[in-house]
């Protein structure tokens, strides 16, 4: 009798795919939590228009990283409280005043002499 043992590879261990959206974060101010705005285009049932739909999600941002105006990446996930089912998987593009602050806060001027 042989006895057969499992190798554990990338596709058993996922549980499968996640859904993942881009969107713009429009409110930080939550303990570990950011509310993203995502954007999708599509078309007018009636009228063939391609108009803008925006959504908002609550996602889980464990270490703060993610500021006001940030361009982020979230995943679907369990659910984690009454709305958060996505968590923040990266942010993609800072904002200005994020990356400002992270220089010590300065904004260093040059001034030339004549």
């Amino acid at each position: 009798m042989t006895t057969e043992t499992h190798v554990a590879t990338a596709a058993n261990t996922s549980r499968g795919n996640k859904t993942e959206l881009v969107g713009k974060v429009t409110s930080a101010k939550m303990e570990k939590t950011i509310v993203v705005e995502v954007q999708r285009l599509m078309q007018h049932p009636k009228y063939r228009r391609v108009i803008r739909i925006s959504k908002k999600f609550y996602a889980h941002d464990e270490k703060r990283e993610a500021k006001q105006g940030d361009t982020v990446r979230i995943v679907s996930s369990r659910p984690l409280s009454r709305l958060k089912r996505w968590r923040l998987k990266e942010v993609l593009t800072p904002t200005a005043s994020a990356r400002s602050k992270d220089r010590g806060g300065r904004i260093m001027i040059q001034m030339r002499t004549c």
